[in-house]
């Protein structure tokens, strides 16, 4: 069976000298974080599993400590690397009105009945979530992730509706 992961975050740098590290994440994500208790660190195209052994926040970044990880040498060789859950995990912390990425990526955007565009990514500018939108004219604008514009996703007919206020898709 294939696992499929998510990423949570990337190993920045050491923290210390006790095997801590800097771990970057997406704001506003913190209490999610607290409640994870496994991580994969992929390295060299292979996921080592992890169980979190602490974990706090600065102003800049989240401070992980890994079992089995103790000094900065053991660390040291995770630096840059990424940081997934496995997908079962992701989907049940997700609240009723999130996503996965890669379950929007691909998704036709549709302005009342007629289709404008398909999601081509998702970012975020601190605020909010933003959908890449290639629309039909092949432009990519952003289109913010909140109610007021999106205003509904099917995961059944992979469709994402939007309210097309003036300037969004030009």
């Amino acid at each position: 069976m294939k696992n499929n992961f998510v990423s949570i975050g990337k190993i920045l740098n050491f923290h210390g000298v006790k095997g801590e590290a800097k771990l970057g994440y997406t704001k506003n994500r913190e209490e999610f974080l607290l409640q994870v208790k496994k991580v994969f660190l992929k390295k060299d195209f292979e996921y080592k599993e992890f169980e979190i052994q602490s974990l706090r926040f600065t102003p800049k970044c989240a401070i992980i400590k890994l079992k089995g990880i103790d000094s900065i040498n053991d660390i040291l060789e995770y630096k840059g690397a990424v940081v997934f859950i496995d997908e079962g995990t992701a989907r049940e912390y997700l609240e009723e009105d999130e996503f996965l990425i890669d379950e929007l990526v691909g998704m036709n955007v549709y302005d009342g009945d007629k289709r404008v565009g398909s999601v081509v990514g998702v970012s975020n500018n601190g605020a909010s979530d933003l959908l890449s939108v290639k629309t039909n004219t092949k432009n990519i604008c952003l289109v913010p992730f909140v109610k007021a514009i999106v205003t509904s996703v099917d995961m059944n007919t992979k469709k994402i509706q939007i309210n097309n206020i003036e300037g969004l898709l030009s």
